[in-house]
């Protein structure tokens, strides 16, 4: 796991080394072991390494035989010993044990068609000198982040839009579109950024760069076609397969473990890794409070399955400090909560081990979310009058309504594919208008951020409103939010975390599965998983409910960090920027903290942003 960045200079202009070595410096959190670095006349290629496969002979930028062709790769391709063979047999020859040496090689054997040969997370970068072209391709689910920029005749790119915006030619100006887009969804949906001029390259898509042109094609799409099949072959497949995609993540040359909340997922991953790997090391962490600790859980998962547990237990005070360095943290702003407890597990782990397994990828796959069982609703009440549903959209406006109803009901007023959305996270379209500057509302006028809902499911070729509801949730939040949220949390301290739900092999079997099996109502969310999981996961854990990676926040912004809100969300700051409604953020402030409403959820998206935009962006205005 690493931190690559580097560029391609305009016609007839020499890469300088010192711009490349300010880029990748960047990165060095995520690769703190070694730097490397490769300048070949318009092209350079750098790398912070964090060693994990091959410690002795694999650092990068790697080679082929007579030089031509170099790759950085941040990410891990699992199974890269039967490619090499592969590719031994048609005549390559390796000079490294490194999983990175197979894209060189990969590359001259099936040029632009190389990811289709890859199974594993990455985001890597070719540079070939013959044919003067600079080729970048990112993992399929969207695993490891890729950041780019077209500007003056130069093309950049980076892990992370920090190494991006660390290039001379590259702006800093804030993209009021990519604003409106992260308070909508809590991120800025690919291939979107927040910084006017960068963008991200989305899932499962490769970019060639060369002779002044940049061009982005797909490669790998999420199935949506359903096979006939009986259950109980579903069921065996899963685990037959599962544990398939654990074995090939446990392979390190560095000590592995497993994070473990004593939920469904995490804790058939740890299962599985449990079997294969006798003492193996399981992290949880938890809060005093105890509507939001699962520590027991997760300890109750680690003594049945045998493994070295150890638990953090987090408060406020401990908070505090990551909430200072935020900005920094967040390469982008991501409004998850999570995130805080996550940075500060994998900063816990790190101490042990550099690899850990997570059961990412669940929920979107099996319908583990309760805002997914409530599209069923949805679209029920979706079927009604158009003044019907404008009767039911009104009671969002009740004050005195239960917020979840509040929501549900607010929601029937957008479109079909839309609605659940609100339910998932981020500002509806009228509440995030409402807490906008009029300047920031003028620049937005006519401009939709649910669109990018369309574009997700544009590659879905099912009609079925169950299997639409999951595609969206991978292309959308997972890769958007969860995985990046994932990405910047545990590489901000040198951890690289695997997710075996996400093995794209295991991810096309699964959406071969109809919908139906996966997501069934409210009261039985991933059955098919559970059942699947009988003989392997503790009765009480298959019989709990979700509960999700919550913090308390809530609490914490009445209390003990009460005054870094206000002081973060301060009149002046707001003013100074442009972007934001005072009166109306203050409103929020103050009803939080006297305990009238829970705003909760958009005061940590604009904390964050805060946060982020002092970090980045600099003070004073931004509009």
């Amino acid at each position: 796991m690493c931190g690559i960045a580097g560029f391609l200079a305009p016609p007839g202009v020499r890469a300088d080394r010192a711009m490349l070595e300010r880029m990748v410096r960047t990165l060095a959190h995520r690769g703190p072991d070694t730097f490397g670095f490769h300048v070949d006349g318009p092209a350079a290629l750098g790398i912070a390494r964090l060693r994990v496969i091959d410690l002795v002979t694999g650092d990068q930028p790697i080679g082929n035989e007579d030089g031509a062709v170099h790759v950085a790769l941040n990410g891990e391709i699992y199974g890269f010993a039967a490619l090499r063979a592969s590719l031994e047999r048609a005549g390559h020859r390796f000079r490294t044990a490194s999983d990175t040496e197979v894209i060189v090689h990969a590359w001259e054997e099936y040029g632009e068609h190389c990811p289709d040969h890859l199974n594993g997370m990455f985001g890597f970068a070719v540079w070939d000198r013959r044919r003067e072209v600079l080729f970048l391709a990112r993992d399929r689910m969207g695993e490891k982040p890729l950041y780019y920029a077209k500007v003056d005749g130069w093309f950049v790119f980076g892990s992370e839009l920090r190494a991006v915006l660390a290039h001379p030619h590259v702006g800093r100006a804030l993209d009021p579109e990519g604003l409106a887009r992260y308070l909508a969804y809590d991120f800025v949906p690919n291939p979107h950024t927040i910084v006017r001029g960068v963008r991200k390259l989305p899932p499962g898509h490769a970019l060639s760069a060369g002779d002044g042109k940049v061009r982005v094609e797909r490669y790998w799409e999420l199935p949506s076609r359903p096979d006939e099949g009986d259950e109980p072959t579903w069921r065996r497949e899963i685990v037959r397969r599962l544990d398939a995609a654990v074995s090939l993540r446990l392979v390190s040359d560095v000590p592995l473990g497993c994070f473990l909340s004593g939920g469904i997922d995490s804790t058939a991953v740890a299962a599985s890794a449990a079997r294969l790997k006798p003492g193996l090391r399981t992290f949880s962490v938890g809060y005093a409070e105890r509507s939001h600790d699962e520590r027991g859980y997760a300890r109750l998962a680690a003594e049945r399955l045998g493994t070295v547990h150890e638990e953090l237990l987090v408060s406020a005070v401990d908070v505090a400090p990551v909430l200072e360095r935020l900005g920094v943290l967040l390469d982008e702003p991501i409004s998850d909560m999570s995130f805080v407890p996550l940075y500060l597990l994998s900063r816990f782990a790190r101490r042990e081990v550099t690899v850990a397994l997570t059961g990412d990828g669940g929920d979107e796959l099996f319908g583990g979310y309760p805002a997914m069982a409530a599209d069923w609703w949805h679209r029920g009440f979706g079927r009604l009058p158009r003044v019907a549903r404008r009767g039911l959209a009104r009671l969002g406006d009740v004050p005195l309504a239960p917020e979840p109803l509040r929501m549900f009901f607010g929601a029937l007023a957008y479109a079909p594919d839309a609605r659940n959305q609100a339910l998932l996270g981020g500002l509806p379209p009228e509440r995030l208008a409402s807490l906008l500057s009029p300047a920031a509302r003028a620049v937005l006028v006519g401009f939709d951020p649910y669109a990018d809902i369309d574009a997700a499911l544009a590659g879905c070729t099912s009609d079925d409103p169950t299997t639409r509801l999951i595609h969206r949730y991978c292309k959308l939040y997972m890769a958007g939010q969860n995985l990046a949220n994932a990405d910047r949390a545990s590489m901000a301290v040198g951890l690289e975390l695997r997710a075996p739900f996400l093995d794209h092999t295991f991810v096309e079997f699964v959406s071969r599965i109809p919908a139906g099996l996966r997501l069934e109502g409210l009261t039985r969310l991933k059955r098919l998983l559970k059942s699947a999981l009988t003989d392997r996961l503790p009765r009480e854990i298959l019989e709990r409910g979700k509960q999700g990676f919550g913090v308390p926040f809530e609490d914490w912004f009445r209390g003990p960090l009460a005054a870094t809100l206000d002081d973060t969300l301060a009149p002046d700051r707001l003013a100074a920027e442009g972007l934001f409604d005072v009166r109306a953020v203050r409103r929020l402030v103050a009803e939080h903290v006297a305990g009238r409403r829970d705003h909760v959820c958009a005061l940590w998206s604009l904390y964050t942003f805060e946060r982020w935009a002092a970090e980045h962006l600099g003070g004073g205005r931004l509009l």
